[in-house]
This record gives structure tokens, sequence and C-alpha cells, in this order.
């Protein structure tokens, strides 16, 4: 029997630390199913799902708790991932603009209230070619419920994006 697991880990980065997680995995018969990782300001910090023989659980999690002596946070839970309960449909959503605080809570927020989830968020802030001002982007992937109207979400996200002065590009996928 396979039990899958999720793996989050968080440390500072350094050469060598996909590749020891890895090690310990396939040393275990693990199998690595998908992962979403990045370096982000010195640190590293990933989560990933992967597949274990049964018999082989509890050595893994005692192999991967050494890491914790290379001042990598290892945490694992396992995979609870239940059949969801209602129809989804797959939409994106970009914006660009000046930065300033609050950006990611007002669009969060108008997600939130219709029961739209973030799936991925991928933010960065760098400085425009010509005047130097902080540009502030985003790109995330949006699962959106059944009960969500769709021209509702994409008026409510058009006024925030007038009311902030971002451009935003909504599109169903």
């Amino acid at each position: 029997m396979q039990n899958l697991l999720v793996l989050t880990i968080i440390g500072k980065d350094h050469t060598g630390l996909v590749e020891s997680v890895a090690q310990l995995i396939a040393k275990n018969e693990g199998n690595w199913l998908e992962s979403r990782m990045c370096h982000l300001g010195g640190e590293f910090a990933g989560i990933l799902r992967i597949q274990v023989p049964k018999e082989k659980e509890q050595p893994l999690t005692q192999a991967l708790q050494v890491l914790n002596s290379q001042g990598l946070t290892v945490i694992i839970r396992p995979d609870e991932t239940r059949p969801s309960e209602r129809a989804v449909k797959n939409a994106s959503l970009s914006l660009t603009g000046h930065d300033r605080p609050g950006i990611v809570y007002q669009i969060s927020s108008v997600l939130a209230q219709q029961n739209v989830n973030v799936e991925t968020l991928e933010t960065e802030c760098y400085s425009a070619p010509m005047t130097g001002e902080n540009i502030f982007t985003a790109i995330a992937q949006l699962k959106v419920p059944e009960s969500c109207r769709i021209e509702n979400l994409r008026e409510e996200l058009e006024k925030l994006g007038e009311e902030l002065m971002i451009d935003i590009s909504f599109t169903e996928t």
C-alpha cells in the first residue's frame, strides 16, 4: 500500500538542498509526484507531494528530520485531499500597476467574497525602466466555483482595477 504525503521545507538556501531531499525520498522508495519550490531573499521554500510505501513512511520521516541539523525545517503531513464537493472552473488572473500597500489584500478580498480559491500566486515588484517607479505584477491561477457568476466577478475585478489604477486581466482557462 502507498501513502501520500505533503512535505513543506523551509530554510536558508544552499546548493544541493533539493538533491538531499530527493535522495532521501528515493532511498526510501518514494515517488516525487509534484512540487513548487523557490528561492526568495536568501531563503528556500518548497512544498511537495510524494508517494511512499506504507512500511517506508516512518524511516523516511526520521531521515527527513535529520535535515533539521542542516538548518532546514521539514513538516510532513498526510495528503488528505478530498474530492471537490462542488464543480469548479479554472481561471487565470494577472495584474500590473504602480506598487502600493494592500494590493494583494484588496484583490484576494474580492476573490474570497466570491468563494474563489487561489491555487497559485506569483508576485514581483521591480523598477520601471524609464521612471524608476516601483511596478507590482501578479499572476494567479484560480478555481472558481460553479455558483460564482463569472460576469459579476469580472465586473468586481475591473472596478477594483480602475480604483487602484492597475491593469487586470481575468480569463477562464
